[in-house]
Formats: C-alpha cells, sequence, structure tokens
C-alpha cells in the first residue's frame, strides 16, 4: 500500500525573523474550494457596506472672502497652493493644507471673473468687470511657512486698462501667451500692454475660454448666444461655431484626450464633444437638477467635477452618464467654481456663502500613509466590488446616495416631466405620417447647427 505524503522542506514555512509572516501554502485548484463565488459575494457585499460607513468626504472649510467666490486657479508649482477670486474683488492664494490665506492681493475695483497661472507658476494673471487685466508676481518662498506671512499683501507687476468688462481669462499650456473673453476674445503677451490679437464672432458676451492642453493654438469658448466657439490662433478668423438650444456656462478640455471637452450647461446637463465632430454630444452626463455652473477634469483624464445652481458637487467619469458621487453640506449655498488638485486625491469648491471647501475625491479613501499589505487588501476589494457590481444587493448599496429632500423632489418633479414630454412625443409620432417625425438621439437634441 502506497501513502501520499506532504513533504516540505523545513526552510520553506520556518521564519527568519520573528517579526516576519507565517507562510501560508495555497493550492488554488478550483475543485476544492466550491464555495469560493459564495465567500466572494459576501465580501463584495461587505467591502460595499464599509465604503459607506467609512464615507466621510468633506475635509474643511476655508473662509476668509466677504462675498461669493467667483473663479479659482491650481498653481503648478505647488500642489497645496491654489488661487481665489470673490465677487468684491479680493484674491487670495490658500495653503490648502493648513487651510490659511498666505497672500492677498487687493486692487480690483468690482469682481474677479478671471484667474489664470503661467505654466511655469510665477505668474497670476487675474481681470474682472473693472475692465483691467493686472499681472501678479506669485511670491512662492512663502508657500515655507504659513505661520510667519498670513494675510500679507502684494502689489500688481502690470494692470492693463482696456474697452470692456472681462468674464474669464486662460493661459496656454506650453507658452507665454494668455486669452480674456468678454465682447471680444483677447490674445494677450504680458510684455505688451494691449492684445496681440483679437477675434469676434457676434455681439454677444463670450462667457468662458479654455486652451487645449494638446495643441496650444487651439481655444473653446462658450458665449452667451448658447455657443461653443472654436478659434485657432495660426488664423486670422474663428474656425467653428456649435449653436445650441441652451447656454454653457463653462467648458473644460480632457487632459489625456486633447480632442475631447466637456461643456457645462444650462439645462443640468454636461455634454462631452469630439472636437472633430461636433454634430452630435459623444455623452451626455445627467444628475443635477438646476444649472451646471463650472467643471473640471481631474489629471488623469478619466474623472470630472461639476459645480451646480443646485448646492451640489458631482462626480462623473468621463464615459458615465450619471454622477459616482454626489457632495452637499447643510451650509453650502450655489457652487460657482471646482476644481480637482493636480494630484487627483482633492476637490476644492467655491460657493455663493463666501467658503471654500475641501473635499476628497473618493469619499471612503484612508488618507495618509498606507502599509502594502493595506493597500493589496484595498485593491482586492475593489476588483471584488467590480466583478460582483451588476447583483442586485450590491447595485443597490452602491448606487445609493442621501440627497437633501429639496435636491430629491426636484429630481423626482424633473424626472416626470421629461416622462410627460417623451409620452407626448410618443404619441405625435403614431398619430402623424410615417417618417415624418423621425426618432432624434439625446445626443442630437439639444444641438440647433454647426456653422463653419
Amino acid at each position: 500500500m502506497r501513502v501520499k505524503v506532504i513533504s516540505r522542506s523545513t526552510d520553506e514555512f520556518t521564519r527568519e525573523r520573528s517579526q516576519d509572516l507565517q507562510k501560508v501554502f495555497r493550492n488554488y485548484d478550483p475543485g476544492l474550494r466550491s464555495q469560493e463565488k459564495a465567500v466572494e459575494y459576501t465580501r463584495a457585499l461587505n467591502a460595499a457596506k464599509l465604503e459607506k460607513i467609512f464615507a466621510k468626504p468633506f475635509i474643511g472649510a476655508m473662509d476668509g472672502h466677504i462675498d461669493a467666490v467667483s473663479c479659482m486657479a491650481k498653481n503648478p508649482n505647488h500642489l497645496k497652493a491654489i488661487f481665489s477670486g470673490s465677487m468684491d474683488g479680493d484674491i487670495r492664494l490658500w495653503d490648502i493644507a493648513a487651510r490659511k490665506t498666505v497672500c492677498q492681493f487687493p486692487g480690483h475695483q468690482g469682481a474677479v471673473r478671471g484667474l489664470t497661472t503661467s505654466t511655469d507658476g510665477d505668474l497670476l494673471v487675474s481681470c474682472g468687470v473693472d475692465c483691467t487685466v493686472r499681472l501678479w508676481k506669485v511670491p512662492m518662498l512663502k508657500m515655507v511657512d504659513t505661520s510667519e506671512h498670513t494675510g500679507d499683501s502684494s502689489q500688481p507687476s502690470a494692470v492693463y486698462t482696456w474697452k470692456h468688462a472681462f468674464w474669464g481669462a486662460d493661459h496656454q499650456w506650453d507658452s507665454n501667451l494668455f486669452a480674456t473673453v468678454g465682447a471680444q476674445v483677447d490674445i494677450w503677451d504680458p510684455n505688451r500692454s494691449e492684445p496681440v490679437n483679437s477675434f469676434e464672432w457676434g455681439k454677444d458676451t463670450v462667457l468662458s475660454v479654455r486652451f487645449d492642453p494638446g495643441d496650444c493654438n487651439i481655444l473653446i469658448t462658450s458665449a452667451s448666444d448658447r455657443s461653443l466657439t472654436l478659434y485657432d490662433l495660426r488664423m486670422s478668423s474663428p474656425a467653428t461655431k456649435l449653436i445650441m438650444k441652451t447656454r454653457c456656462n463653462s467648458v473644460c478640455w480632457n487632459p489625456r484626450e486633447p480632442m475631447n471637452f466637456t461643456a457645462a450647461n444650462e439645462d443640468t446637463n454636461c455634454y462631452s464633444f469630439d472636437a472633430r465632430k461636433l454634430n452630435e454630444a459623444k455623452i451626455v452626463h445627467k444628475g443635477h437638477v438646476s444649472a451646471v455652473m463650472d467643471i473640471d477634469y481631474s489629471p488623469t483624464g478619466r474623472e470630472f467635477v461639476t459645480g451646480s445652481y443646485d448646492r451640489t458637487v458631482r462626480i462623473f467619469n468621463y464615459l458615465g452618464d450619471h454622477s459616482r458621487e454626489i457632495y452637499h453640506t447643510k451650509r453650502m449655498q450655489r457652487v460657482f467654481c471646482v476644481k480637482y488638485t493636480y494630484d487627483g486625491t482633492y476637490l476644492v469648491s467655491g460657493s455663493d456663502d463666501t467658503n471654500l471647501r475641501l473635499w476628497k475625491s473618493k469619499a471612503s479613501e484612508q488618507l495618509g500613509v498606507l502599509l502594502p499589505r493595506e493597500r493589496k487588501k484595498q485593491e482586492y476589494l475593489d476588483a471584488v466590488k467590480e466583478r460582483y457590481k451588476h447583483l442586485p444587493e450590491v447595485k443597490r448599496i452602491v448606487r445609493h446616495r442621501h440627497l437633501p429632500k429639496p435636491i430629491y423632489k426636484a429630481a423626482n418633479l424633473r424626472r416626470t416631466m421629461i416622462e410627460a414630454e417623451n409620452r407626448k412625443e410618443e404619441r405625435r409620432r403614431k398619430r402623424s405620417a410615417p417618417g415624418s417625425m423621425p426618432v432624434q438621439p439625446f445626443r442630437k437634441r439639444r444641438i440647433i447647427k454647426e456653422v463653419e
């Protein structure tokens, strides 16, 4: 009679030091574990529940402004630095880690509507309704120790006065030009007191501007005539204009796919477009119940954050039609501006209640240094949740969000109105001649025409 035995050398399972982990030998033959899927499902369920328990996205508020925060800009030199401008003309440089003001930039006589920094982070450009463009030298040495420099003021290195009020500004990604918008689109050189180039298409106010991260000569603007316009600095006139049914308040390029951009619209939706094919939207991102005021992409290009007039901040997947996360507080009012930090870990929102708020981009993420074992376990739990996310119980827990009562009621009312409108259109189509009312996809429904 032959008996099979397990024989191992003691060197294989003996610890070298008492602090080492015990080695465990496992046979991964699926026939030996008939309950493996049931065990993994239970782990996925527990992981989804624990994610909800530990979801605490709000980190803190930064107060100091005495009027609504209207615009923000990030600093490429420092992860923990962010600029904010308010409706009373006050501009501040914040240390996010300490949540304190590092420096103030006084001078504007009205609302600050545009803030942007140069690629090297040494120059801050601000513009507002007082018809001035101001250039500031960024005091980067003061970011080292905020306790000694809190509340310091800085003076502008240049002040340029122009003919009309400004509504937005943006800097080229790898050049020294910057653009301002208002009654027209102006291209500025920091060393000249007048624009080096100007574009105009129509007489309506231009609201926002963004340079393409892939091509520094291309920029896009949104205007109050419900249009999105593409400009090329190498041409003497605008390139393409897209007219929609409602106005776009802000627009942002995808940093990893520079041909794609997303527009934040007044009709509560965000629309992602391919700049090479503007006759239809790639994806319509739904979720808000009031006008979307601002939008910003994460550095990875896989997510973007929106701030809305309905007093909420939402995070969308760049390919998702509904938000994966919604942030709100009792005191936060209408959100006018939002930004991702350069490492993609945090969000900053500026609202009508004069405060900036700091949020985690992943609500249940553990801050601080993680041990390798902790990181591996979290990756395993995320993989298990992804594998079983289609099952009803896991799906229900992962998707559930607590909403403020006004937003919950407004969402239900909006859903009822959309369903009624769809029923009405379907009845009209039934009682019309065949082919007289073709079915139009929602991605094309909000677009009126494209003008070359």
